[in-house]
């Protein structure tokens, strides 16, 4: 089922197998709107491989396997090139193929004045860097296959200014325009590139924030979209699912926001509070 805390609860399509026969990679994929393309990858038919740094992801591919899906585990840093060399040559070698490729992974390092060499370094290694590498060292296996798709996780941040977070931001920056510039170059490979820029979306880090809370916190956030509250993991992944199928064959270089409206939404807010609200 897919929650909404707005509008109660949704029921979620019948399961296709848009994916069959087809092979991903995903980082970031223990948890969160990682785990969430993971999940429904496997639910629509496609082999997994995915990747993240907390133990958290045996278990799900433990979980997953036994559900009867193909799904490979590997932990480890996306900051490491050998890790992900490795990961990507095993992944092929057990599929026989790579077919997509979701680079969610990143590092919510949020530094402003504050910010250190090394802040910079491992911000961009874990994020466009390797954002890049995957895409390096999965384009040959795509061209030989016919082509194939790449989504990248941006985010809203990667379009607006917010207090101490130069690091963050300028990464989320950086992955918009790399999406750009790949899929300019990959499409002679017939690989598609695209993006996701999610707005606030109830994840580990969002619930952390605030201390397990929803109910007095998803209103507070929730403002700030024009769907008045914060988003779900799978409903980024019914999106990204969207971008790497056929239904999407000529998308590429584009970004889709999933966001409730919050990019479109002016400084009044939603206007409630206003003495024009409801004017037209």
């Amino acid at each position: 089922m897919l929650h909404s805390s707005a509008h109660g609860m949704k029921l979620r399509k019948p399961l296709s197998e848009r994916f069959k026969d087809r092979a991903a990679i995903v980082t970031g994929g223990a948890s969160g709107i990682g785990r969430a393309v993971v999940e429904e990858l496997c639910r629509e038919g496609a082999s997994v491989a995915f990747v993240d740094l907390s133990e958290s992801g045996g278990a799900l591919a433990e979980s997953l396997s036994q559900a009867g899906h193909d799904v490979l585990f590997f932990r480890g840093d996306v900051a490491d090139q050998e890790f992900c060399r490795a990961s990507v040559s095993t992944a092929l070698q057990c599929f026989g193929r790579i077919d997509y490729v979701v680079n969610n992974a990143f590092s919510f390092l949020s530094k402003g004045l504050d910010v250190t060499r090394e802040d910079w370094k491992r911000t961009f290694q874990v994020g466009p860097e390797a954002f890049a590498l995957l895409a390096q060292l999965t384009a040959d296996c795509m061209r030989a296959q016919g082509g194939g798709a790449i989504v990248n996780v941006s985010s809203i941040s990667a379009f607006i200014a917010q207090p101490h977070r130069w690091t963050y931001n300028a990464a989320k920056g950086a992955v918009h325009t790399l999406t750009k510039c790949m899929a300019l170059d990959l499409a002679p490979y017939g690989i598609r590139v695209n993006s996701v820029s999610p707005g606030w979306i109830w994840t580990q880090e969002v619930d952390k924030a605030a201390a397990g809370d929803r109910a007095r916190w998803e209103p507070v956030w929730g403002q700030y979209h024009m769907l008045e509250r914060c988003g779900e993991p799978v409903e980024v992944a019914a999106a990204i699912l969207f971008l790497l199928s056929d239904d999407a064959s000529f998308i590429t270089g584009a970004d889709l926001p999933v966001d409730g409206g919050y990019q479109s939404l002016g400084s009044e807010g939603i206007g409630k509070s206003s003495k024009f609200a409801g004017s037209h």
